[in-house]
């Protein structure tokens, strides 16, 4: 474990505890809910191992763990939208995070440009039993071009 965290207890101690114990999950990962600090809004969800955890926390900027590259991963390294940590919070057994952040650069979160990766609505209503389900773009205009940003 990290020298940053504390040791988990059982149930009731992780609950009332003020030493922050995160729980990582078989793979070694936490699940990271990201927060727009301003807004509130939801912008995107990513893992965080115990590495990215530490970083996020000493550096004071978001860091994750690329599930499909495995590796870790400093969010706007390449794109420039790093994302500033305003607060970090956990749930009541420490098992997700919450990390409201400023994002920097041009405001896009998701690698797609948009300014949140949650930027598609499901349309429930018009469900019928229609096959497949449609989505309704609610994101707006892309913030950048991923082809000029994302050269490959």
């Amino acid at each position: 474990m990290s020298a940053l965290f504390g040791k988990r207890g059982v149930s009731h101690d992780v609950e009332t505890s003020e030493v922050f114990t995160p729980k990582f999950d078989d793979s070694g990962l936490i699940p990271a809910i990201v927060q727009d600090a301003t807004s509130g809004e939801v912008i995107m969800f990513a893992f965080m191992n115990i590495q990215a955890l530490e970083k996020t926390i000493t550096t004071g900027t978001a860091h994750y763990w690329s599930r499909s590259r495995n590796k870790l991963w400093l969010k706007g390294e390449t794109s420039g939208e790093t994302q500033e940590i305003v607060e970090i919070r956990t749930d009541c057994d420490q098992d997700v995070i919450l990390i409201r952040v400023n994002v920097q650069g041009r405001g896009a979160t998701c690698h797609t440009g948009k300014r949140a990766c949650f930027y598609r609505q499901v349309e429930t209503a018009s469900l019928n039993n229609a096959a497949p389900v449609p989505l309704k773009d609610i994101g707006g205009a892309r913030l950048f071009d991923p082809k000029e940003v994302y050269k490959k």
